[in-house]
């Protein structure tokens, strides 16, 4: 084990070598750099612009626009790069990601590689997790591009597309992860080629790396549309679920969070519901809700997973503790635990687009980020997203004292030792960090220090309105603030006057989460800068963590020692225990995201070929060669159905016949005697010269410029309808392949094998479908593109209810009691005829 270790280190001493070699060229310059002009200093933009296009690559510019990019920096924002900085810089130009701790500047070293990069006029976006440090960076770094002569874009939510566009073309555009990805799944819905909004995806520095590509890896981004309405089956579940006994009709495992069902359990179930067996396939949905019912009552715990607000469950990120309005438990878990807390259950949505930030991010030509805690998760890092981690060393030596963890038998006696510890460091005006995993904990320390009579601001998602107002003095001296994990994530915490000769912030931690992450997030909130500063966590063997993950051992070590909650332990043996704990909940979770991508990645190759299919339609003035080719493999499969016999008296003429006039030519076009004797080639051709001789005559009644125009929008029309429909059955497919595990089946396997099946059905649909409508479908007056459906996206944190689905309006002449060519199966006059 010590080998390893000792090789991680080496590698990252390595990297540190390379990178101190860049940061002692750029720090050579420094001199020459600082007798430029103000006008020198921005012509050096034209003249690395002008280097790149003779030849240069972007390597040998680099040491002489970091040294360009400092000296800018301190004429324009007072700031002047550190030698570290410029350390960091180098690793976000390479790809890679730079840990550096909190209050090192990673704002200002991202400027060194976000200008370097945009000298290429490619773009490059510099991407955060919300909009007000988006917004933020955005007006103070780019003081700072626009002194060098480059624009800068900001990309909200609130932009119309012609703003975003212009928001995009700019050389650097800062933006949130979500706006970024809905951008990108928006762009592939559009019917012009003109009314995209991105450019092809360059260069990404990802402020909070860690927060985006591993806490919120597994929340897929989807634009969506309203789907059937199951409120009365989840209820029935809820109503029967809360009669089911643990242990007599279902077990929970607290470690794992799994519920499943015992025979009596099920029994109980079938009794209830009239049925015979539960697991036939006409139950499914119901099935799937009884599950769902009893997770949402078992392992989602209001106050800890979600909240009730203004009649709403809202969902409670686990890592920051903030609100995640607008976003919904995916599976029909959000409906168990609207009919558990008894409020209106909202209607599950049809998935009409979708994408996860790992396979989003993973399109980018180069990716880097930053962050102050990334280490434990390289591994991740470099499988997923081929990035190293490097460790880049702080400005000033850390002097902030990480105390052993103190464990406590109950949870009782732990939070009286953190009152009264606080009370403690209050009396000499030291500021006190509270960090808290649960909204509940946040609460449960608020009451104990009111009872001391100490003045405390309280920072969980319910309170996050002041967050600014309350991190600005959290450093302040006799300040005590209690914080769930976002702690102010992406701001400093500053000390106030006279707080460093009391010792610094302590940062007082109330539990362990599940990740280490986050817990030396909480670390770092104290001792920036060289600043001196204290952490010290609090736990008790009844935390959840120590529940699931911890020693029996300690547990029956702390029983026989008579030890009561006014003795805690102190000792890096459980310090270690924890962390072991940790550990396996992070492979856990690794594992899982790791399984999340193998699915995503079957749709991800499926999505590429669409969008590049489509991307072709929009881009391609003429799109009859594709036509035809479609109309070829339909009539070719059309004749290898239907004289699949090796005897050609069994070939099936008649049907033959019957399919070619519903679907590709008029009434008596062909008839059946003139297929006889022919092989199956000759009849092929046969029809092709048929087909493509009325597709002529065609294009001359409506003149080849409509015609173009007229196959646009059939492939369009055609490729959505039939794209949303896949991505939705997948969708379903991948909800209960999971079951196949127990007939001894890999689900992945299963789901890669069904859906690459689904895919091929679903080109297939498209190529009649297009088929039919070109050689069919008898065009109106108005002759225009129209999107399938209307929907819109679901963002993760801040967008809300989906809308319904936009029935389509098909531009053909139909006969009235033709079949309508929407798809309803409805004759044309009692279906879009009647309108």
């Amino acid at each position: 084990m010590l080998g390893v270790l000792n090789k991680v280190f080496d590698f990252n001493k390595r990297d540190l070598k390379r990178l101190e070699k860049i940061a002692n060229q750029v720090e050579a310059l420094s001199d020459a750099t600082k007798a430029l002009t103000d006008v020198q200093l921005r012509e050096k933009t034209d003249e690395f612009k002008g280097r790149l296009a003779s030849g240069e690559d972007l390597s040998d510019i680099q040491v002489e626009a970091y040294a360009v990019v400092r000296e800018a920096a301190k004429r324009v924002l007072g700031l002047y790069p550190f030698y570290v900085q410029i350390m960091g810089a180098a690793a976000l130009h390479e790809g890679n990601i730079s840990e550096m701790k909190t209050g090192e500047g990673k704002t200002l070293t991202s400027t060194l590689p976000v200008y370097l990069n945009a000298l290429t006029g490619k773009g490059v976006h510099v991407v955060t997790v919300n909009e007000y440090l988006a917004s933020r960076d955005a007006i103070e770094m780019g003081k700072l591009y626009n002194f060098l002569g480059l624009t800068v874009g900001l990309n909200l939510n609130s932009l119309s597309k012609e703003e975003k566009r212009e928001a995009y073309a700019a050389d650097i555009t800062y933006s949130t992860n979500n706006e970024l990805g809905f951008d990108y799944l928006r762009d592939n819905m559009v019917l012009y080629k003109e009314e995209h909004v991105q450019r092809p995806l360059y260069f990404a520095v990802i402020d909070e790396v860690d927060s985006i590509l591993i806490d919120e890896a597994r929340t897929p981004l989807i634009i969506s549309g309203e789907a059937a309405k199951t409120a009365q089956l989840y209820k029935q579940s809820n109503a029967l679920v809360r009669a089911l006994r643990n242990e007599d009709d279902y077990s929970y495992d607290e470690s794992t969070k799994g519920v499943v069902l015992t025979e009596a359990g099920i029994e109980k179930i079938e009794k209830a519901f009239g049925i015979d067996n539960l697991f036939d396939l006409t139950h499914v949905k119901l099935n799937h809700a009884i599950n769902q019912s009893l997770k949402a009552h078992t392992s989602m715990h209001n106050d800890v997973d979600y909240v009730v607000q203004d009649g709403n469950v809202v969902i409670v990120d686990s890592f920051t503790g903030r609100l995640m309005k607008g976003r919904r438990y995916s599976d029909g878990l959000h409906q168990g635990i609207e009919a558990k807390e008894g409020l209106e259950i909202q209607s599950e949505s049809m998935t009409m687009a979708t994408i996860t930030f790992q396979n989003f991010f993973r399109m980018y030509e180069k990716l880097s980020g930053m962050t102050g805690t990334a280490k434990t998760e390289e591994e991740e890092f470099h499988n997923i997203y081929n990035m190293s981690v490097i460790v880049i060393p702080t400005n000033q030596l850390i002097v902030r004292d990480d105390r052993a963890d103190l464990i406590f038998s109950s949870m009782q006696g732990k939070y009286k030792a953190v009152a009264d510890d606080i009370a403690e460091r209050n009396k000499k005006g030291q500021p006190v960090l509270v960090g808290t995993v649960a909204i509940e904990t946040s609460e449960i320390i608020s009451k104990l220090l009111t009872k001391h009579g100490i003045r405390h601001n309280v920072l969980n998602a319910k309170n996050h309105e002041h967050e600014a107002e309350i991190i600005l003095t959290a450093g302040h001296k006799g300040s005590v603030t209690i914080a769930t994990n976002m702690a102010g994530r992406g701001t400093d915490i500053k000390l106030g006057d006279g707080v460093i000769e009391v010792g610094g912030l302590a940062v007082i931690g109330t539990e362990r989460h599940e990740s280490r992450r986050i817990d030396n997030q909480l670390r770092g909130r104290s001792g920036r800068q060289g600043d001196p500063g204290i952490t010290q966590f609090y736990l008790s063997m009844e935390d959840e963590l120590m529940r699931r993950f911890g020693s029996d051992n300690m547990r029956a070590m702390m029983a026989r020692l008579g030890m009561d909650d006014n003795q805690p332990i102190q000792s890096k043996m459980v310090t270690r225990a924890v962390e072991s704990a940790q550990k396996r909940v992070e492979g856990n979770n690794f594992d899982a995201r790791k399984r999340l991508l193998q699915y995503d990645d079957v749709l991800r190759q499926q999505r590429e070929i669409i969008y590049k299919e489509r991307l072709e339609v929009l881009d391609t003035d003429n799109m009859r060669g594709l036509v035809e080719t479609m109309i070829n493999d339909v009539i070719e499969r059309a004749v290898s159905v239907h004289a699949a016999s090796e005897k050609q008296d069994e070939w099936n003429y008649k049907g033959l016949e019957d399919y070619i006039q519903a679907n590709l030519l008029s009434e008596g076009a062909i008839k059946r005697t003139q297929l006889e004797g022919k092989s199956a080639e000759e009849i092929i051709d046969f029809i092709q010269e048929k087909v493509y001789k009325r597709y002529d005559e065609k294009e001359i009644e409506m003149t080849p410029e409509r015609m173009r125009e007229f196959e646009k929008v059939v492939l369009l029309r055609s490729i959505d309808s039939k794209w949303i429909d896949h991505i939705d059955a997948m969708d379903q497919l991948r909800q209960g392949i999971h079951l196949r595990a127990y007939g001894q089946i890999d689900p992945l396997r299963e789901y890669q094998n069904e859906g690459f099946t689904m895919f091929d059905a679903m080109v297939e649909s498209i190529q009649e479908d297009v088929a039919k409508y070109a050689m069919k479908a008898e065009i109106r007056n108005n002759l225009q593109r129209e999107e399938v459906a209307k929907a819109q996206a679901v963002n993760p944190k801040e967008q809300g209810d989906s809308i319904k689905k936009k029935p389509v309006r098909v531009e053909a002449s139909v006969g009235r009691n033709e079949i309508c060519p929407c798809g309803s199966g409805k004759k044309y006059k009692h279906c879009h005829g009647a309108v």
